[in-house]
């Protein structure tokens, strides 16, 4: 079977720009991973002194910082008090606790990444949610409705090139194999959802910039690079600095080249003769002499600088990269260093979080064949990215329970209260059902009603 000239049309466009993206992605790896290469920095430094190329590997510092206070915690239906039992199920069914923090990490290091959804053989009632590369997977968006209007993922990877396709269109999705030079179609599903399911998570859009960029996300990388390069030449001439300029240079005058062999006439190694020959020559025509070392306080002094424009770009505290505090670490000063940190993990959390609960919206859609319109107003749970200390957060929550209204009542729910202490769903049912049962138990029941009757028979003998 072959596709339609439409279908052609989807698949030859949507492959282009995945291929087109893979250098960008590349480049990307190697920043994170802090294995980026001498060519990207400008440093025309020979073979023999790339030992004292030092990489500063502050772009996994920004990453790392917003992705650790970044996780699902769970789902809430509207009109509900609590996360949803169903919901929740199908999430961890998939291993999307943990699945879905590495796709938050390809978003944040690429830009993007991607959920697919599809009906699942061998149990109808959890249908299947991955999480996906965007190495493998791209999409088109409708510019009028900013849906997804197709999507194309390729995998299977052979000697560099994908052996297997998969097209993801409104109404059906296509499997396709190599045959050859071309992908030939091999099935074809006709769900009639009228909807693609693959839904992207994307970090960072922008509407004021080339479509290729505003449809697909920006690494949260990007500002930092620059700074980071800047970075990595400064430490790198420090290296070299520190070996030519840093250290006393020693000289010597009169000595020739037969000065510098050991006892049976061979060649003494440079260094060691630098290290310690040059100074016990035993030619007496020969006189030794000392340059003052240079201060490396230049060195210091840029990198600073490009630590606190590093901190200025990111949101982060300059503590985060390498730069001494200078208030005590108390903690309305560690709150103070950290909100724009927290602000940017929160908003982060908020975009990936929308993505997170339409792609359950689409697994319900695929396994009750319907699609529930409450579901539209479903939130995703996430947890609290800030850093109360313990105490600190038990303290005011508790404050806020014993708070009455005028009617008596606590200003803040039990339910809620085990929310704001970061309680998942399924905790906070543990909890709820312990003390129901408490409450029940016939043993603490006669004991307080013992408690009551000594203490009123007390204070009725006052």
């Amino acid at each position: 079977m072959t596709l339609s000239s439409e279908e052609q049309t989807s698949f030859d466009t949507l492959s282009k720009e995945l291929t087109a993206a893979q250098s960008g992605f590349d480049l990307a790896d190697r920043y994170y991973d802090g294995m980026q290469e001498l060519e990207q920095l400008g440093l025309a430094i020979p073979p023999e002194l790339q030992r004292f190329t030092v990489i500063v590997n502050w772009n996994l510092i920004v990453v790392d910082s917003i992705h650790e206070r970044i996780s699902v915690k769970g789902f809430r239906r509207p009109g509900m008090e609590s996360g949803d039992d169903e919901l929740w199920r199908i999430w961890r069914a998939n291993g999307l606790p943990t699945q879905s923090r590495l796709g938050f990490l390809d978003a944040l290091v690429y830009g993007r990444s991607y959920y697919c959804i599809g009906a699942n053989e061998n149990d109808p009632n959890t249908p299947l949610i991955t999480v996906e590369s965007p190495r493998e997977v791209i999409t088109a968006r409708d510019y009028r409705t900013n849906k997804v209007k197709s999507a194309l993922r390729m995998y299977d990877v052979v000697d560099g090139k994908a052996t297997a396709a998969t097209l993801y269109l409104p109404n059906e999705t296509i499997w396709l194999e190599v045959d050859g030079s071309t992908f030939k179609e091999v099935d074809r599903d006709k769900h009639g959802m009228d909807y693609v399911p693959v839904v992207p998570t994307f970090n960072r859009r922008r509407l004021s910039i080339p479509p290729s960029r505003r449809t697909q996300g920006v690494s949260e990388m990007a500002g930092v690079i620059p700074i980071v390069d800047a970075a990595a030449r400064n430490l790198s001439n420090a290296q070299l600095g520190q070996e030519t300029h840093a250290v006393p240079q020693r000289g010597v005058l009169g000595a020739s080249k037969g000065d510098f062999v050991d006892s049976d006439g061979q060649p003494i190694p440079v260094w060691e003769a630098y290290f310690g020959a040059v100074w016990a020559i035993s030619n007496p025509e020969a006189r030794t002499f000392q340059f003052d070392a240079s201060s490396m306080e230049n060195f210091e002094r840029m990198q600073n600088l490009y630590a606190r424009m590093a901190s200025g770009v990111s949101g982060l505290p300059a503590s985060y990269f390498g730069m001494s505090a200078d208030d005590a670490a108390s903690a309305d000063a560690i709150r103070s260093r950290e909100a724009r940190l927290v602000k940017r993990a929160d908003l982060a959390g908020s975009n990936f979080g929308d993505s997170a609960a339409e792609a359950n919206r689409v697994a319900m859609r695929i396994r009750d064949g319907a699609w529930d319109p409450d579901l539209n107003r479903m939130e995703t749970l996430m947890d609290d990215p800030g850093t109360p200390t313990k105490a600190q957060l038990t303290d005011s929550i508790v404050k806020l329970y014993q708070a009455q209204d005028n009617q008596g009542r606590p200003l803040l729910p039990a339910e809620m209260a085990y929310e704001e202490l970061g309680w998942g769903p399924e905790k906070i049912k543990r909890a709820l059902e312990m003390r129901a049962r408490d409450a029940e138990d016939p043993q603490l029941d006669r004991v307080t009603r013992n408690f009551q009757d000594v203490t009123g028979a007390a204070g009725g003998s006052q």
